[in-house]
């Protein structure tokens, strides 16, 4: 069995990618209509890109899994 390692992506590149601002993002996760962000440290957080790249893929249609 083959296991994938997913990638963590930290703030900046995620701000790269989205064209979002921090504020946006984190009021996005708060509601609900953006990934979740992992707890990587006591200071860092990312995101799993794998989430990042279906929300690119569908921002209106985004939802995160109940």
């Amino acid at each position: 069995m083959i296991i994938a390692k997913e990638r963590l992506v930290r703030l900046p590149e995620v701000r790269e990618r989205t064209g979002l601002s921090t504020a946006t993002i984190y009021r996005k996760v708060a509601s609900g209509d953006f990934p979740n962000r992992v707890q990587i440290s006591t200071n860092v957080v990312g995101w799993y890109e794998s989430q990042i790249d279906a929300w690119i893929a569908n921002p209106a249609g985004w939802r995160a899994a109940a």
